[in-house]
C-alpha cells in the first residue's frame, strides 16, 4: 500500500458538501491550501484498519509519512490514527515521526489525533518525557500544548508507581508553568488535565488549584474543579470567559 493508493482510496469517499463544511469547521490557517474530502471518523477508521492489518510496523510508518505530506486533512487524520496504538515494536521511528508532526501542528483537531498517538509512544517509553520537556518552551502553543497532552494518561492513574508519581509531579510542573499563559487552547488544556486528575487525585489537584491553579483563566478553573466542587468567579475575574474556540473538537464528524 502506497500513500498514492490509500489517498486514493480516501478520495473514493469523498463528499465535496461535507468537504466545504470541513473545511469551515476545522479552519485551517488562511493560505495553507488544505484540501478536505469529507470523510466521517467512521469511514477514516475502517481504511485504518484495514491497512493496519495488512502492513508491518514500518510500513505503517511509512503510510503515515506519507499520508501527512499530502496536506490532506483527511489523510493527516488517518495517518494519526495508524500510529495510534499501544503495541508498537519498535517504535523509534513511530516516535520520531510523531515528533516531527507537533511543530506542524494547526488545529485543534489534528493536535488531538497526534498528541494522542505520541502518548501511547510515551506510555510504551517514559525516557521519552526528556523528548518533552524543551517544548513547554516552545513560542508555538500547539506545541506547549502538545508537551503538556502526552503526559495525560498519568493524570488519569490510578495506584501509581514511585516512577508514575515523579512523571504526574513532571506534569503539575509544565502545568505551574504554563498558568500564567493566556492562550485559550493552553488554558483548555490545563483545565482538561487538571480536570482529569480531580478524578484520581482529588486531593492533590485542590492543593494545586488552591496554589499555582489561582492564575488560571476563571472558564479553566471551572472546568478543571466542577468535579470537586461549585466556585462562583470572584470580582475582576471578567477575563475569564471562555472564549469561543477557533477550531472545533477532533471526535465529531465531519472527521
Amino acid at each position: 500500500m502506497t500513500p498514492y493508493q490509500a489517498l486514493e482510496a480516501l478520495e473514493a469517499l469523498a463528499d465535496p458538501g461535507l468537504a466545504a463544511a470541513a473545511a469551515e469547521y476545522h479552519k485551517a490557517p488562511p493560505g495553507s491550501g488544505r484540501r478536505y474530502l469529507g470523510l466521517t471518523i467512521a469511514q477514516i477508521d475502517g481504511l485504518v484498519a484495514e491497512w493496519r492489518a495488512a502492513l508491518s510496523v514500518d510500513g505503517r510508518v511509512a503510510l503515515a509519512d506519507g499520508l501527512w505530506n499530502t496536506d490532506v486533512h483527511d489523510a493527516r487524520v488517518a495517518a494519526a490514527k495508524l500510529l495510534t496504538q499501544a503495541r508498537m515494536r519498535p517504535d523509534d521511528r513511530a516516535w520520531a515521526l510523531i515528533c516531527d508532526w507537533v511543530p506542524q501542528l494547526d488545529v485543534w483537531a489534528l493536535a488531538d489525533l497526534v498528541t494522542t498517538a505520541g502518548q501511547k509512544r510515551v506510555l510504551a517509553d517514559p525516557e521519552r518525557i526528556a523528548d518533552l520537556e524543551p517544548w513547554v518552551e516552545s513560542p508555538n502553543h500547539w506545541v506547549r500544548r502538545a508537551a503538556l497532552m502526552m503526559l495525560l494518561p498519568w493524570a488519569k492513574m490510578n495506584n501509581l508507581k514511585d516512577a508514575d508519581y515523579d512523571i504526574r509531579e513532571t506534569g503539575l510542573i509544565w502545568a505551574e508553568h504554563l498558568v500564567p499563559d493566556r492562550n485559550w487552547f493552553i488554558q483548555k488544556a490545563l483545565a482538561d488535565w487538571l480536570g482529569a486528575l480531580s478524578k484520581h487525585d482529588p486531593a492533590r489537584t485542590v492543593e494545586f488549584m488552591d496554589g499555582p491553579g489561582l492564575g488560571l483563566k476563571t472558564f479553566a478553573r471551572k472546568e478543571a474543579t466542577r468535579r470537586l466542587f461549585t466556585e462562583e468567579p470572584a470580582d475582576g475575574q471578567a477575563e475569564g470567559q471562555a472564549e469561543p474556540p477557533t477550531e472545533l473538537p477532533a471526535d465529531t464528524d465531519p472527521a
